[in-house]
């Protein structure tokens, strides 16, 4: 029998091929991040001056409380988180110029014309022993009315849905139906009395 040595395989070049296959990757693929609920928060208090009160007509602001037992109160009435979506839904839209709902006002929008927006604003204010889970179901709610309000909308004037329209479309229906809810900070009912 002859003694051969079996040749060995050179595998530095296949790290270097796999190191450079790992950077590409990473490089080109996308990572999701995280991004917050967008809400309008209130101002931050200043010692040197008084606090700068907005006048806003009463028929434009719908009062959504939610207490420490997560109940939720809109405008003093109380409801359950599943009413909650028409309530917001019935209110940005005032189909029928309810005077106890918001005013319009007609704006010129590009792509759709002379356009009457609502002027309403949900005021949310949470107890500071709401459930971080009830807090996302109601955050998801107002949400969803503004979604479909927007859906409607956008079928209307450009045959889809939100979702598949172009950049253009989307910005003139995000103008027609802003979402203007505005988050006070929280609260300790339990000590106010309110919203129990």
């Amino acid at each position: 029998m002859s003694n051969r040595k079996t040749p060995s395989l050179n595998t530095g070049s296949m790290s270097d091929i796999s190191f450079l296959l790992l950077t590409f990757f990473l490089l080109t693929s996308s990572i999701n991040t995280e991004q917050g609920i967008p809400r309008k928060l209130p101002p931050p208090k200043t010692d040197d001056t008084e606090e700068k009160k907005v006048d806003l007509n009463k028929r434009n602001v719908l009062n959504v409380l939610v207490n420490f037992r997560d109940e939720i109160s809109v405008n003093n009435e109380v409801i359950l988180v599943t009413e909650l979506k028409d309530k917001a839904k019935e209110f940005f839209a005032n189909p029928l110029n309810d005077p106890s709902l918001p005013e319009k006002v007609n704006k010129p929008i590009e792509g759709l014309g002379d356009f009457a927006v609502s002027k309403g604003v949900v005021s949310l204010t949470n107890d500071q022993g709401t459930s971080y889970n009830m807090y996302v179901m109601v955050q998801n709610e107002l949400q969803r009315a503004v979604n479909e309000l927007r859906d409607e909308t956008a079928l209307q004037y450009f045959g889809k849905k939100y979702a598949a329209l172009d950049t253009a479309s989307q910005r003139a229906i995000t103008l027609a139906i802003p979402m203007n809810i505005s988050e006070a900070p929280p609260m300790d009912f339990s000590k106010t009395g309110a919203a129990q």
